[in-house]
């Protein structure tokens, strides 16, 4: 179906906050708007807006026709205790709601009083019935394995049906997250981070989709070069100045553009307040010349010089009129507000003394993990190395990093961590910060040295404020957990750090940051990372590859 949406002064937030107002927005078919913007700006409660799942605090969403199928797939790859992969995946298609509302319209067919009242019975079972052939409920069960099998997961039919979401790795949630993007037939598809937790590629297949999609697509991604390869258009969601802007032409025409108007938003600015500055000394000098010329006037002219007097006053009285001639310039100058600066992550990562010459040693290493084998390994990590680590998802680059770090003992060859190694590490799963605990009091335990003041004021750096620092960690977004653990590595040394897919959640300027940070890193450093431009733009003097439980050096 050929499908059009369009929203009109929308606005959205929570509670009596509102993030965004009067966005309009219009997605044809073919087009794929990128939506970026700070955490916090309200992507994600943009794109539900869009999908149906939350009201709007203001204006309107419209399709043409007012059935099209819209799909939204949030940015976590939910795992319900006891659904099984095909049900996960006929829900995330929608097609489990299709099947439901089909069902429930035979019912009525059958028993007319089931019907809504003013509703056919026969009417409701047609529209129902369109709109489940249209969301491919007819065929999933068949289209199922083979598009798992080419994405690596090896489950026919019935092992789709009997396969526990929760029994998957998060590389595998994530292959199964993409198979049911692969699988579903929206007219207009709302996805929000498609791109965490996919390897290279699963991100060569999803942008491969994106791109050859027909219907119109609206996706929130901090992942630059999947934007740079994929979007239409930009939508930009500026929480620093309250405002929105849709850009056209593809991500890198959006950042020519946006730069280009910030420095002419800055230029404009400065040269309103340089007028006005100038004035107003002008303005300044006009009253004190004015107030000294009728002092001296009294002081100096006897009463009986009438005539000195006279000239004296009316002198004052040109003065204090160019004054007020002055400060009606000012009064006529067109304001123009200072753009404000959007928050921008500022840190470095603490540094402890030297650690020794190597730093990790794996010899003859093999680690098995059900029917998972990684090995043998031998490979060593001499300090100040910093080692890009690349593979699939399910190659065993976890597993890898648990035994460098000493935290997994090989079942064969030896592991050996050198003397005075701290580490400051970033898992994928964040685990450093979970629980029930508030995050000052977590971060209390994790930084014992820190006084409660301190902590509060380092997090507050991170963007993690009052309203944060209270609530249980396991409450937090990934992205607000992710800020978090960065904050535990400025405020700790660390000589060997770790990061295993740290732009998961973080937004670009936090990436941007985050980069700048491991440039000036000094200690020793292994990268575990999907995102593309990242590794372009950190300094990286040894690669590794792992895939199928080997390690290669590039």
């Amino acid at each position: 179906m050929t499908a059009t949406l369009v929203a009109g002064g929308l606005a959205g937030g929570y509670g009596h906050r509102t993030l965004f107002s009067s966005v309009d927005l219009t997605v044809s078919p073919g087009d794929v708007v990128g939506v970026v913007g700070a955490n916090g700006a309200g992507k994600s409660t943009l794109l539900r807006i869009l999908g149906g799942v939350l009201e709007p605090q203001d204006g309107t969403v419209s399709l043409a026709p007012s059935d099209a199928f819209v799909g939204y797939l949030p940015q976590e790859h939910e795992r319900v205790a006891g659904e099984s992969v095909a049900a996960y995946i006929a829900r995330r298609t929608g097609c489990a709601a299709a099947s439901a509302d089909l069902d429930g319209a035979a019912a009525a067919l059958a028993d007319p009083s089931l019907a809504p009242a003013g509703v056919a019975a026969d009417d409701l079972y047609a529209r129902a019935l369109d709109r489940w052939l249209a969301s491919g409920a007819a065929d999933l069960e068949e289209r199922i394995p083979a598009v798992l099998a080419d994405l690596g997961l090896d489950l026919d039919a019935a092992g789709a049906q009997e396969t526990m979401m929760t029994s998957l790795s998060g590389g595998q949630a994530a292959r199964v997250g993409l198979a049911a993007l692969l699988l579903s037939r929206f007219d207009i598809a709302l996805l929000d981070e498609p791109t965490n937790d996919l390897d290279l590629d699963g991100l060569e297949r999803l942008e491969s989709f994106v791109r050859g999609v027909r219907g119109g697509v609206v996706l929130v991604s901090h992942d630059r070069e999947f934007l740079a390869r994929c979007v239409t258009r930009v939508l930009e969601l500026d929480l620093a100045q309250s405002s929105n802007r849709v850009y056209g032409g593809g991500y890198e025409a959006y950042l020519e553009e946006r730069a280009t108007a910030r420095r002419h938003a800055r230029e404009a600015y400065d040269e309103f307040a340089d007028k006005k500055a100038d004035l107003v000394s002008r303005a300044r000098t006009q009253r004190e010349w004015s107030s000294q010329g009728v002092r001296n006037a009294m002081r100096k002219s006897p009463d009986s010089d009438k005539i000195r007097r006279r000239a004296a006053t009316e002198s004052s009285e040109k003065q204090a009129q160019k004054v007020r001639q002055m400060e009606s310039r000012i009064a006529r100058l067109d304001e123009v507000e200072e753009p404000r600066k959007e928050w921008q992550l500022q840190f470095t990562i603490g540094a402890a003394p030297r650690s020794s010459t190597v730093v990790s040693t794996l010899s003859g290493a093999v680690v098995r993990q059900g029917g998972f084998t990684l090995g043998p390994v031998s490979l060593q990590v001499n300090v100040g190395d910093r080692i890009g680590i690349t593979g699939p998802n399910g190659a065993g680059k976890s597993t890898l990093l648990a035994v460098l770090l000493g935290r997994r003992t090989p079942d064969e060859g030896t592991s050996s961590l050198g003397a005075s190694v701290r580490i400051g590490e970033i898992d994928q799963a964040r685990s450093l910060l979970v629980g029930d605990e508030p995050l000052a009091r977590r971060f209390e335990e994790i930084v014992p040295e820190l006084p409660p003041a301190e902590v509060r004021t380092l997090l507050a750096k991170f963007g993690l404020k009052a309203e944060h620092v209270g609530r249980p960690v396991g409450e937090l977004s990934p992205g607000e957990r992710t800020r978090a653990g960065l904050a535990v590595l400025q405020a700790t040394g660390v000589n060997l750090l770790v990061l295993d897919e740290p732009t998961n959640h973080l937004d670009v300027v936090a990436i941007e940051q985050l980069e700048q940070a491991l440039e000036s890193y000094e200690g020793t450093l292994l990268l575990v990372t999907h995102d593309r431009r990242m590794l372009e733009n950190v300094r990286i003097e040894r690669r590794w590859s792992v895939e199928a439980g080997s390690v290669r050096e590039l």
